[in-house]
């Protein structure tokens, strides 16, 4: 299950992903005219990022449901970005023929998927023999914030209580490359990047983004708490961002995997 639903807050932190905040330690291995699986499309601005990259390669990007594939869709057609088709998968069972892609790419997803080795075999196998695999989740027992409030403690204990009972692993950044050596691979290059919010402007939308979503996507309905509970974390990640010396950093692990 998928904790955070795609409520309006959801979707705004989505499509503020780009190639180059979210794909970076990936670029350096693409090129023109390769051919790209994208995992878990979503809003589908960084697929649309990496699409103009290997152009005229084809793409293909994927989601759990067709009208999840719709914001991918009204993504490319605003951009005119042509080289890109979408399917519905599930990626412990995808629907492609082995070794069909250049490049096998997965953003935030092994973190929410019932089984990230399966997953990471899956993407092993329709990849060929000489491309890449490339994965990044983020690690949210590692994520760090000034000032340090207790409300969001309580939220970081929230949060890994409910996507732990979804079946997710919200610590997946520092278990990539375990499960990649699990799931067959054995010429890996890990690495790690952040997210960092800091300035005033990034605190206004990572904390309002996040004041919002804890009381009104997916995650507060299975949350089991009060609408007065959430409520008072919602306010911590306002005075969070109303703080002049905010700082939030995300880490993120990576890797890429040469099958």
């Amino acid at each position: 299950m998928y904790t955070h639903g795609h409520h309006e807050s959801v979707l705004s932190s989505h499509r503020w992903r780009t190639a180059d905040n979210s794909a970076a330690y990936l670029l350096p291995y693409l090129k023109p005219g390769m051919s790209l699986l994208d995992i878990g499309c979503g809003p589908g601005t960084i697929t649309a990022d990496l699409a103009a990259i290997v152009s005229p390669g084809p793409v293909t990007a994927t989601e759990t449901s067709e009208p999840l594939l719709e914001l991918g869709r009204a993504e490319a057609a605003r951009r005119g970005q042509g080289n890109i088709e979408f399917a519905v998968a599930d990626i412990h069972r995808l629907p492609f023929d082995d070794g069909m892609f250049d490049v096998v790419h997965a953003h935030q997803v092994l973190q929410h998927v019932a089984d990230p080795v399966q997953a990471l075999r899956e993407m092993r196998r329709v990849c060929r023999p000489a491309g890449v695999v490339a994965a990044r989740d983020s690690d949210y027992r590692a994520f760090a914030w000034h000032p340090e409030l207790a409300e969001l403690d309580e939220w970081l204990a929230l949060y890994l209580e409910v996507a732990r009972r979804n079946g997710g692993e919200p610590d997946a950044g520092r278990r990539l490359l375990s499960w990649a050596q699990r799931a067959g691979m054995t010429d890996i290059a890990p690495s790690a990047s952040v997210w960092c919010f800091a300035t005033p402007e990034e605190r206004r939308f990572w904390g309002g983004m996040w004041a919002e979503r804890i009381v009104e996507s997916d995650l507060a309905r299975q949350s089991g708490r009060s609408r007065e509970e959430l409520t008072r974390l919602s306010e911590a990640w306002l005075s969070w961002a109303a703080s002049t010396d905010g700082w939030l950093i995300v880490p993120h692990g990576e890797i890429v995997c040469r099958p």
